[in-house]
């Protein structure tokens, strides 16, 4: 079971690294590491503590902002979407699970835009502008999420599959 979380957890460290490399705007292994996260580790505080350390630690190299708190809560709601698919593991629920999650971090984020940044009047059409200007990101953070969903469970079950970890073991 310990060889199992540091496994889990060496992931989760090695994919927010990712990060930090070059990488077009919003292509982005957060949601992902979230839903794993949600999906894998079995006690609920670890779901959340681990992939938040490595996002943190990830944003301590590449830079702190001002709407950290609206991708933390992104972050968030996106591990109790793992937390709640864990038992309907597929392609298609990990699929579904990873555009909710793009579309979840779409509206959080850019209402964090809206609301903190000052670039839109604090009105419903404010509010509006915000959301536009912020479709253009939409596509690469699914991109992204896909991506690096992808990379992260298809990888697991690799090792799973390969009695790497033990696929019963609950981390």
């Amino acid at each position: 079971m310990k060889t199992r979380l540091l496994i889990l957890s060496i992931i989760v460290f090695a994919i927010a690294m990712f990060r930090i490399l070059p990488h077009p705007a919003n292509v982005s292994p957060v949601a992902a590491m979230a839903l794993f996260g949600g999906v894998y580790f079995a006690d609920k505080r670890v779901a959340l503590i681990i992939p938040f350390m490595a996002l943190l630690l990830s944003d301590l190299l590449i830079g702190l902002h001002d709407t950290m708190v609206f991708v933390y809560a992104s972050f968030a709601l996106t591990m109790v979407i793992g937390y709640w698919i864990r038992d309907r593991q597929g392609v298609m629920s990990i699929a579904s699970a990873t555009i909710a999650s793009s579309a979840l971090f779409f509206l959080v984020t850019n209402f964090g835009a809206w609301l903190s940044h000052g670039m839109y009047p604090f009105t419903a059409q404010g509010l509006v502008q915000a959301y536009v200007a912020g479709l253009p990101f939409l596509q690469n953070t699914l991109l992204g999420n896909l991506f690096f969903s992808a990379v992260l469970f298809g990888g697991f079950a690799l090792l799973q599959k390969r009695h790497l970890v033990d696929p019963k073991a609950i981390a």
